[in-house]
């Protein structure tokens, strides 16, 4: 048999055959060196094959224990920034001008949301450093109650501590985003920025007449006249539809006494359509008194709050959270949601 391509085992060394000799007189003798001869040999080779098998498996197993503290490390790191945010980094004592954004949908989870926004603007009031807060807003609208919560809270910190609150629009601050707008000391807007809507709209899809023609049948059973109200397979009486608009002009009369007395005498509020749900530019709003002067975020740093470095304390998604969405909890669970959630105000 060709042992020429035969493996050890690791730290075995085998044993070198040599030919046997003959003698003088031509008698054959074994080679001296020859392992198999002497007493014992079968010991000594299986105990370098059990010292062998003993060292790769303490290999294997300090490779194993080295994968596990590695995960264990990485699932730490990932905990850690589950379980905290972004802090400024600067001193308490730097004075600086805070930055807190309301960019996108204002609702609740996502991250223009009553908790984020309320959360890092209580950051910025009482870092001593700060100097007055800017409010950096870039948002279509969202939920009536989340806005509320924030105008509600900008008015008690801001006369807590005795601090000025800014807002700067970018490209857009229209309906709930001008509900939180509202509430402070100032707002700067580019000429070309969209600002206004002031109204409230609740909308959804009625398939009733696409169900009659191709005879589909909807079955909803209810306890309560009004409790399938709503349910866009079946049809909605007057007296349902009289409801909603009661609740959306009571909603809308809310807003309008929001921005009237955060604004004041500033606004035009002869305007026809001012709170009809009409947006204008930047320059426009300005005429109307919606809005106060052109300005970005360091011209109100440098020459209204007197405070030059400019810190964000806006609270954003940690790695973990960005996993998740990447992955799709996030799609999964906003799916669920928007699946069993009932029509949303605007």
């Amino acid at each position: 048999m060709n042992d020429s391509n035969r493996t050890e085992p690791e730290g075995f060394e085998p044993f070198e055959r040599t030919a046997p000799t003959l003698s003088a007189d031509g008698t054959r003798n074994m080679a001296k060196n020859d392992p198999t001869q002497s007493a014992g040999w079968e010991r000594a080779t299986l105990e370098k094959l059990a010292f062998a098998a003993v060292r790769e498996q303490r290999a294997t197993r300090r490779w194993k224990t080295f994968v596990r503290l590695s995960w264990l490390a990485f699932f730490v790191f990932l905990l850690w920034f589950a379980m905290s945010r972004g802090t400024p980094a600067t001193a308490k004592a730097t004075p600086h001008t805070a930055v807190v954004e309301i960019k996108g949908e204002i609702a609740a989870g996502a991250d223009a949301s009553a908790e984020f926004v309320v959360a890092a603007m209580k950051t910025a009031f009482e870092d001593d450093g700060a100097k007055g807060i800017v409010l950096l807003i870039n948002s279509p609208g969202g939920s009536p109650v989340q806005a509320g919560i924030i105008n509600d809270e900008i008015k008690r910190m801001r006369a807590k501590y005795n601090k000025p609150v800014y807002a700067v629009v970018e490209e857009t601050c229209a309906s709930a985003a001008y509900y939180i707008a509202a509430a402070t000391d100032k707002i700067f807007v580019d000429k070309a920025s969209i600002v206004g809507s002031i109204g409230v709209l609740m909308d959804g899809f009625g398939f009733t007449g696409l169900m009659d023609k191709v005879g589909v049948e909807r079955r909803l059973l209810t306890a309560g006249d009004n409790k399938g109200f709503m349910d866009p397979f079946s049809p909605m009486n007057d007296a349902q539809k009289a409801h909603a608009q009661q609740m959306l002009d009571q909603i809308h009369g809310q807003f309008i006494e929001v921005v009237k007395n955060g604004r004041g005498d500033r606004l035009k509020t002869g305007t026809p359509g001012l709170f009809s749900g009409l947006f204008w530019s930047g320059q426009q709003s300005i005429e109307l008194g919606l809005a106060d002067q052109l300005g970005n975020v360091d011209l109100v740093a440098r020459d209204v709050i007197k405070a030059e470095e400019v810190i964000d304390y806006t609270r954003r998604d940690n790695v973990a959270e960005k996993l998740a969405k990447k992955f799709g909890a996030a799609l999964g669970d906003a799916t669920v949601r928007a699946m069993r959630a009932a029509p949303a105000l605007r």
